[in-house]
């Protein structure tokens, strides 16, 4: 992980920081996943949200992003799929400008999983099904359960009606739902956090397993333990801005004040 090298490139007032995994094998010159840019937004009484947010994420990690209430962690992860309109030029997906690419193929590409699940009538087995029926196609019974699986699912759930789960079985229909639009990148905004334990830990598990499948996960939490225990890389967002760039057992040795604050009052 390098988070001092700056681009000019781009004439850009930040650095550039790249949450990577250094393996041996790696290429050097293989081309981010996901690429933000100078990434700025402004309320409509004009108080900055983000700041020239740059950051490189490369492809099969699962990253954290953390940081105090209003510090901008949600409105940064709709910017990844176009929930608002960013600048072009300031977000790239296998280097392709995001705003360049038709909004709903994005949005199959990039899945997002909100904080309350919300299902359509009908069973399970309808739900999981519904976007791949939008694009004309029907998933075989074997790929549902293949994807209820993903989610941490058995196969008793295919036929229960929506209304009859939890809200920790829901979220984790919501979850074989955008999985069957086959994403290469999933956006969690707050998963678990209306959760019990026990659904927390099967959340937590089938992002883990999806990560293996080789999903790239950008997550949005409150809870240092959970990012500590399942991401790879956590990006601490502090006022609009990227402050630091950290492995989860690292967070301790965070520089920035209101970092080192928010981690002290959070642990």
């Amino acid at each position: 992980m390098d988070s001092s090298n700056s681009d000019d490139r781009f004439g850009l007032r930040e650095p550039f920081v790249v949450v990577e995994v250094n393996e041996p094998d790696s290429d050097p010159d293989t081309k981010p996943k996901i690429r933000v840019s100078g990434l700025t937004r402004v309320s409509n009484s004009g108080v900055p949200i983000l700041r020239e947010v740059c950051v490189d994420i490369s492809k099969g990690l699962i990253v954290g992003i953390i940081g105090p209430s209003g510090s901008g962690k949600s409105t940064f992860l709709r910017a990844l799929n176009r929930l608002w309109e960013p600048s072009s030029g300031s977000i790239f997906l296998d280097g392709q400008d995001i705003t360049d690419l038709d909004v709903l193929s994005l949005r199959r590409r990039v899945g997002m999983l909100f904080q309350l699940p919300v299902l359509f009538e009908g069973n399970v087995m309808d739900n999981v099904r519904y976007g791949p029926n939008l694009r004309g196609k029907k998933l075989q019974d074997e790929e549902i359960l293949r994807l209820l699986k993903l989610a941490d699912l058995d196969d008793t759930f295919v036929k229960k009606n929506s209304n009859e789960l939890s809200v920790g079985q829901a979220q984790r229909v919501a979850l074989a739902r955008t999985l069957a639009n086959e994403p290469e990148v999933l956006l969690l905004d707050e998963p678990t956090s209306a959760l019990d334990p026990i659904s927390t830990q099967n959340i937590e598990d089938a992002i883990v397993k999806l990560k293996k499948e080789g999903l790239t996960i950008v997550m949005v939490s409150h809870s240092i333990k959970q990012i500590q225990r399942i991401a790879d890389m956590v990006c601490l967002l502090v006022d609009g801005e990227i402050v630091e760039v950290l492995e989860p057992q690292q967070l301790s040795q965070a520089k920035h004040p209101m970092a080192q604050r928010f981690l002290q009052l959070s642990s």
